[in-house]
Parts: C-alpha cells; sequence; structure tokens
C-alpha cells in the first residue's frame, strides 16, 4: 500500500514539475541578439557628442576603441559568472548566491520596473521619433508608435522563441547591413576638410566615455540566455567575444565614416550626425533611408530587450510567491507570458509618463542610469565575493588575471554611477524612488511565506 502511495506522488510531482526553458539558441542566435540589443540608438545620436569631447580625429577613434575594450573586460567577468552559474535569471541568480535573496529580490524588483522596462520605453520612443519623420499620425505620433512597438513584439515573443529568436537575427542582419552601407558610403566619400574643433578642455576624457559607454551598453544580456544557449558553457564565451568583436569593429568603421564624410567640426556640431551625412551624400533620399535604418536599428534593441527582461521576472515569480503568477513558463510556446504581459504594461505605462513629461527619451535615460550602473557594480562585486566562498567549484572559464580584471570593471562602474547621478536630473530620484519602493514588498511578502 504505501509502496503504491509512494508511486502516485511520484506520479503528482512529475506531472505538476514547472516547465523550464530548453537549450535552443544556437550561437548564431546569441550573436544576433546581443548584437542587436547593443546597436541601438546609441550609435546614432552619441558620436556627434563623443567628438564634442575629443581635439583630433585619433581621439575619437581611442575613445571608441577604449569603450570596446571595457566592455570585453566586463564581458570576461561576466564569462565566468555565466559559465559557472548557467540560470535562466542571469545576474539576478548570481545576486542571490553572493548576497541572499534579499538582494536579488531588490534587483529583480529595479529590473522589471526600471532598468529593463525603462530600456523599452526608451528604445520603443526613437523609434516612434524616427518612424514619425516618414508617416506622422498626430500630436503624440512617437508615443502612439513607442506603445504599438512595445505591444506587438511583446505579442510576437508570447507566440514563442522560435518566432521571436528568427525575427531578431533578421533584424540584426538588416541593422548591420544598413550600418555597413554607409560606413562604405562614408569612407569612399570625398574627405570633408572642415576647420579642426579646439582641443577638449581638461575633464572632458570621462564624459566623451560615458557616451561611449552608453552606446556599447546591453552585452550583459547574454547572462540571461545562458541556460538556454546550447553547448551554453562553451557557446556563451564565444557568443560574447564574437559579439564585442563586430560591435567595436562597426562601432570604429561607422566613426571613421563620420569623420571622412563630415570632418570632425560638423560631426562635433552635428544634432543628428548619421542622416547629415546621408543628406550630404544622397539629399532628401538619404536622410529618409537613415530614418528607416534607424527605426529597423531600434526594433531590433527594443525586441531583444524584451525578450531578455522577460527572464529575471521569470526567475523572480519562482522565488518569491507575491510574484508567484510570473514563475510560470509555457511549454508550448515556450515563453515566459504572464512575465513578458506585465512587462509590457510596465512598459506602457512609462510611455505614458514620458508623453506626460514631453521629453520621452530624456526622461528614460534619467530614469534608469544610476539603478543601471549600481547593480552592475554590485555584479562585478559578486564574482569576487563567489571566488572566495565557493574556491572548490567547478570553473569551466575563468577570467584572465583575477583579480585585476574584475577590480577594473568595478572600478568603470563606480565612476558611472557617479557620473549618471552627476549628469541627471528629476528622472533619476524616480527611478530610486521606484527602487525603494520595492523594500516594503519584500517585507510583505516575507510576512505572507511566514505565515503559510
Amino acid at each position: 500500500m504505501s509502496r503504491r502511495k509512494d508511486y502516485s506522488l511520484l506520479q503528482q510531482s512529475a506531472t505538476t514539475e514547472v516547465a523550464a526553458p530548453k537549450p535552443s539558441l544556437r550561437l548564431p542566435d546569441a550573436v544576433a541578439l546581443i548584437v542587436g540589443i547593443v546597436i541601438g540608438a546609441g550609435i546614432f545620436e552619441t558620436p556627434a557628442l563623443v567628438a564634442n569631447q575629443a581635439g583630433s580625429d585619433i581621439a575619437v577613434l581611442l575613445f571608441w576603441l577604449i569603450g570596446g575594450v571595457v566592455s570585453l573586460v566586463g564581458a570576461l567577468c561576466y564569462a565566468e559568472l555565466a559559465t559557472v552559474y548557467p540560470d535562466v535569471g542571469g545576474a539576478y541568480y548570481y545576486l542571490k548566491r553572493a548576497f541572499g535573496q534579499r538582494v536579488a529580490f531588490l534587483f529583480a524588483w529595479a529590473r522589471m520596473t526600471v532598468i529593463q522596462t525603462g530600456s523599452i520605453a526608451l528604445l520603443a520612443f526613437v523609434f516612434g521619433d524616427y518612424v514619425s519623420q516618414i508617416w506622422r499620425l498626430g500630436t503624440f505620433s512617437s508615443s502612439i508608435y513607442a506603445a504599438i512597438a512595445i505591444a506587438l513584439l511583446t505579442a510576437l515573443n508570447i507566440i514563442g522563441l522560435e518566432q521571436g529568436k528568427w525575427t531578431q537575427n533578421l533584424l540584426s542582419a538588416a541593422k548591420v547591413l544598413g550600418l555597413l552601407l554607409v560606413v562604405i558610403l562614408g569612407l569612399t566619400a570625398i574627405p570633408n576638410s572642415a576647420a579642426p574643433v579646439e582641443s577638449a578642455s581638461s575633464g572632458t576624457w570621462g564624459l566623451a566615455m560615458v557616451f561611449v559607454l552608453l552606446s556599447y551598453g546591453g552585452w550583459n544580456e547574454a547572462a540571461y540566455i545562458s541556460a538556454e544557449i546550447q553547448d551554453g558553457r562553451r557557446n556563451i564565451v564565444r557568443s560574447l567575444m564574437w559579439s564585442i568583436g563586430i560591435i567595436t569593429a562597426i562601432y570604429l568603421l561607422i566613426n571613421l565614416a563620420y569623420l571622412r564624410g563630415l570632418g570632425l567640426a560638423n560631426m562635433a556640431q552635428s544634432e543628428a550626425v548619421a542622416a547629415d551625412l546621408m543628406r550630404s551624400l544622397w539629399g532628401a533620399p538619404g536622410a529618409l533611408f537613415i530614418s528607416v535604418l534607424i527605426a529597423i536599428a531600434t526594433l531590433g534593441a527594443t525586441n531583444a530587450t524584451i525578450f531578455t527582461g522577460a527572464r529575471t521576472n521569470f526567475a523572480l515569480g519562482q522565488d518569491f510567491s507575491l510574484f508567484g503568477f510570473m514563475g510560470h513558463w509555457q511549454q508550448r510556446p515556450s515563453s515566459p507570458t504572464h512575465a513578458l504581459l506585465l512587462q509590457a504594461a510596465i512598459a506602457l505605462a512609462l510611455v505614458f509618463l514620458g508623453t506626460l513629461t514631453r521629453k520621452g527619451f530624456e526622461t528614460m535615460v534619467d530614469y534608469t542610469a544610476p539603478i543601471f550602473w549600481f547593480f552592475f557594480l554590485l555584479s562585478g562585486i559578486s564574482l569576487l565575493v563567489l571566488r572566495i566562498r565557493e574556491p572548490h567549484i567547478v570553473r569551466p572559464f575563468r577570467v584572465p588575471f583575477y583579480p585585476f580584471t574584475p577590480l577594473l570593471f568595478c572600478a568603470v562602474c563606480a565612476y558611472l554611477l557617479y557620473s549618471s547621478l552627476v549628469y541627471t536630473g528629476v528622472g533619476a530620484v524616480a527611478g530610486v524612488l521606484v527602487v525603494a519602493a520595492g523594500i516594503p514588498l519584500l517585507f510583505w511578502n516575507n510576512y505572507r511565506q511566514g505565515r503559510a
């Protein structure tokens, strides 16, 4: 009788087991996802700001090369964490293992309400701005397009992983090909001989790197798909190295094209450097082309950010009963449906907030930056903590030159945290307050679990 009871319990547990993500992403899928996230709106807006801080063409290219090196340092740290602890929660899992569930909860809460959803809204606003130049939908055209993009891409990811990843691959390919066309046209143009700008004043090197690293941001999203990459322990490292190599090469080439086609002075004074380059070469059709390209770039980045963002929400739902409704993974289609829906609702609310302030993009930058760099810093520290606390665990990949590499990464994160607080406004205060609102929710969750 007891054997029958035990067997029935085993059967019941097998049927009620929570569905989990499966390793169905190939190396090219992971590379396309990371490239799609990183090459978003930044490379079309920040080069002019960087050029304004530089005293020569060489300085401009050096800034972007250093940005690639700094990103590589961070990627090496994340590669060790992702290969030793492959988990769908990514940095959430590292923070939980290093600092406990309270810190992990606040990170997941911040990612759900500020970091990821703010990034989705930010990218969607840029998409709306440039699509509105092609076909305007009235007074709130940008906001309408932003909301439509979030809703449609969320629906696409709910349909299933297969559709979402192929959409991402196509968008990333179109974006890279379009950028390469801009590079070719810019490099083959007659060099612009505009007068050089004056040498940058002291202290502007740091400001330039803030803009550069903003454009490189997003490669860390590989951590959130580590459990879904085929042959993950090897392909996580390879996907990060390939992605950052491709991104750095594209950034150097596109800035070289800007410098050759416009000259440093015109580049530094431009408000839309890519559009100005294409307008000087092709006139109005060139400006139209770049608007379409930027729309594709931001659409791809928005899709990739939606894809990875819901993974942390799924992990949060598995660990905390207050958000248990998000901890369900739909087997058919393979997606965290509830997590995607809540993420979309918050992102749409932020679009509404940006519409009220009439400065959607700027508001979202202020809202997300300090919180992002704070938890990025904690992720770097978690590598040091876990090395000390778990010295005997098998590490398929070890970050080179330990501990200097992670210490350098932490120093960069600390500097950018400081810079983001200095250069942001009211939006930063709103982001901090939203994260602080997670503290009473944490205590309420613990109270509920204690009574259960």
